[in-house]
């Protein structure tokens, strides 16, 4: 009996069934391969160093919140560099709340009152130094200002100084968020 008579013999649907079979076996290799190299790190991804900073904050902005600290006492959390996504919500019904995220996914406060019982934002505060001169940074600052006052988040605005006025400063947070007893 030779190759060909072998399948003479075979009901007609007999070659489908090996091609299905043989059609699912490299179809599965083939899905097998791919979630392999899925869990394997790229070769041409280059690996860069990384160290930590010697200071989280600008000097202005260390002072100024050494400043703060002796302002509000320990009436609030103080918060510092925080992300506009961690103080705002995007996800408003009605809008696409993706593309409201990216609008500020890169943008942050400088420092941020929080109540100390909730960590609930009380006010967002900029300190200003000679960058919010500029007139990219004043678009900026625009965009952040109207973001803020959608959310119903007050925003302090203190230019720069290198001698805080502690006393100035309590009183301009006590006038946006008066201390309750």
């Amino acid at each position: 009996m030779n190759f060909l008579s072998f399948f003479q013999h075979l009901p007609w649907y007999t070659p489908w069934i090996f091609l299905f079979f043989f059609l699912v076996t490299i179809a599965r290799t083939v899905l097998e391969s791919m979630d392999a190299s899925r869990d394997r790190e790229p070769r041409d991804k280059k690996m860069y160093s990384y160290r930590h900073k010697q200071f989280f904050m600008t000097r202005a902005e260390n002072g100024f919140y050494q400043g703060l600290v002796k302002a509000v006492g320990d009436r609030y959390a103080i918060f510092a560099q925080v992300h506009l996504p961690d103080i705002v919500d995007e996800k408003v019904p009605g809008q696409d709340w993706r593309a409201a995220r990216s609008r500020i996914n890169r943008k942050s406060i400088d420092f941020v009152l929080c109540d100390k019982e909730y960590l609930n934002p009380k006010l967002a505060i900029e300190l200003d130094d000679a960058s919010h001169e500029r007139e990219e940074r004043q678009a900026r600052d625009a965009f952040v200002e109207e973001v803020l006052r959608m959310a119903e988040l007050p925003l302090l605005r203190v230019h720069y100084a290198e001698n805080i006025d502690v006393e100035e400063l309590r009183k301009r947070i006590e006038a946006v968020i008066p201390v309750r007893n």
